[in-house]
């Protein structure tokens, strides 16, 4: 499946979709989750003519409850599971759902839902110990052996963050942050039912995932997924392949990822995620990033790769600075890396360079020489009253995708209304409108550019201010927050939206 989508991709079809992530979609368990919702989402894509679904990462999210910084690149976010669907698998019983908290339906309480959903999700386990299913216990065994990989390094580590009451990996006892494989048989024999139950989580997650990717697919949808370029320091993928990373004996960062000074900031920024050792993966024949492309290859069919330019060139800042300013560009392995994955996974990659920012002509020679669609967003064409590469009549290729904006962007509505009035008259004149319905203006412009691939976040179908907004980029807290309720993707949308679709010759 994955690598046809890629080779459609060829041709002279045009393709549109939404972005949201699954948290978002509503759900009466504090959360959206892979339930009831998200079928209904679907099949509003498909009564819409739309053939894209494009979400954030999927892995359990950890500081801020951002995707971006997971405990596991290849696990994932077990609030996603439905409860509703362990109740058809008899894994749960209504009376094991207890009083479901007042969840609000507009915001997800990270903490309220992860205590509610834990405590189901351990009566879930609890059942799965004792049933006679034996399919259920087939493919159990099935998933460990196909996620042999990851698997086991990630459920011990999640079961030794439990039993250090939370503390990252690196203030362990050497015996379990660095182990012999005799320490590390020690550890999984103490923590065997927690590691069991860690296991059996991610069975449920993938069980669930891949029902609802198959029924996407068989409605002509297609999920755009994404991997953040760098895993953060505290996760499961760090602590298990410690040897592919720049750390010192301790596990900790000998140099953190960032971005040098720029218009924006005077200081840069400092991400603080420890950094690759090429030179280690390159003598490994990039196997794990291999097995981390196929593992997503397995779950989405199309990859937006965040930061994109920092396989052609990356900053590098010394541990213990206070900002991003001391840093150096170092050379990131560049198109061998990528050549290696499409090797060994033997056909064309379907990715997308997720582009922005300041960008080289050496990172726009190592983008195209893949074939790999770069991002424009129509947003920043209409920051400024000069011209902009981000305009519709600036796109200078087919080969990209137009986002109306992106998870990082107020909405298009709080955009306009947050912006002056110079760029307001712009967005006015250019679209030939009044700007009663600025986020629709938006979406019809985006439909109508040269964009092989053309996406909008719910938000902008919604006509949502910036209440709505997913994130602030450089806020702690207060994100990944936005939920939409039910009903609100109507039938009406969704004839109009596919009109407006099959005006542009967007029907795939």
């Amino acid at each position: 499946m994955h690598f046809k989508v890629a080779a459609e991709d060829k041709t002279n079809h045009r393709y549109s979709g939404v972005l949201v992530h699954p948290t978002s979609f509503p759900s009466p368990y504090g959360i959206g989750d892979m339930g009831q919702g998200a079928y209904d989402f679907i099949d509003f894509l498909a009564a819409a003519g739309q053939h894209l679904w494009q979400i954030l990462p999927l892995g359990p999210s950890g500081n801020g409850n951002s995707p971006y910084q997971s405990f596991s690149v290849f696990a994932g976010q077990p609030l996603l599971i439905s409860p509703e669907l362990l109740i058809k698998e008899k894994l749960l019983t209504r009376e094991d759902l207890g009083t479901v908290p007042p969840f609000s339906e507009d915001r997800v309480d990270f903490d309220l839902v992860t205590a509610y959903k834990t405590g189901l999700l351990k009566k879930a386990y609890a059942h799965f110990c004792h049933t006679a299913d034996k399919n259920l216990l087939e493919e159990y065994e099935a998933f460990q052996e196909s996620n042999r990989f990851w698997l086991e390094d990630y459920c011990l580590y999640m079961a030794g963050k439990d039993y250090h009451d939370g503390l990252p990996w690196y203030e362990w006892e050497d015996s379990l942050a660095d182990p012999t494989a005799a320490e590390r048989a020690k550890w999984l024999s103490l923590l065997g039912e927690e590691v069991d139950y860690y296991r059996f989580v991610q069975f449920m997650f993938f069980s669930q995932w891949y029902d609802l990717k198959e029924y996407a697919n068989k409605k002509g949808i297609a999920i755009i997924g994404d991997i953040p370029i760098f895993t953060s320091p505290d996760s499961a993928d760090v602590w298990g392949s410690r040897k592919m990373f720049r750390l010192d004996s301790k596990g900790h960062p000998l140099e953190v990822a960032g971005v040098p000074p720029d218009y924006f900031s005077a200081t840069g920024q400092l991400w603080g995620n420890p950094l690759y050792d090429w030179k280690a993966m390159k003598a490994d024949g990039y196997r794990w990033w291999i097995e981390r492309v196929r593992n997503q290859l397995d779950q989405v069919d199309y990859i937006r790769i965040d930061h994109f330019r920092g396989f052609e060139a990356y900053w590098a800042v010394p541990a213990g600075e206070e900002t991003a300013l001391n840093g150096t560009w170092k050379k990131g392995p560049g198109e061998e890396l990528f050549l290696a994955i499409r090797d060994a996974l033997g056909g064309e990659l379907p990715i997308f360079a997720e582009d922005l920012g300041i960008i080289t002509p050496e990172v726009e020679k190592l983008r195209d020489s893949l074939g790999f669609p770069g991002m424009r967003v129509l947003q920043f064409g209409f920051d400024g009253a000069g011209e902009s590469t981000f305009l519709p009549h600036q796109l200078d290729t087919r080969n990209c995708i137009c986002y109306t904006g992106t998870h990082d962007n107020d909405t298009s509505c709080g955009w306009y209304a947050n912006t002056n009035e110079q760029n307001r008259d712009k967005v006015r004149r250019y679209m030939n409108t009044d700007a009663s319905s600025v986020s629709w203006d938006f979406i019809r412009t985006c439909l109508g550019t040269i964009a092989k691939y053309a996406i909008f976040p719910v938000q902008d179908l919604l006509k949502l201010g910036s209440e709505a907004r997913m994130n602030i980029p450089g806020t702690p807290s207060g994100n990944w927050e936005f939920r939409f309720r039910a009903g609100l993707l109507d039938q009406g949308m969704a004839a109009g939206l596919k009109q407006m679709t099959e005006l542009f010759g967007r029907f795939g």
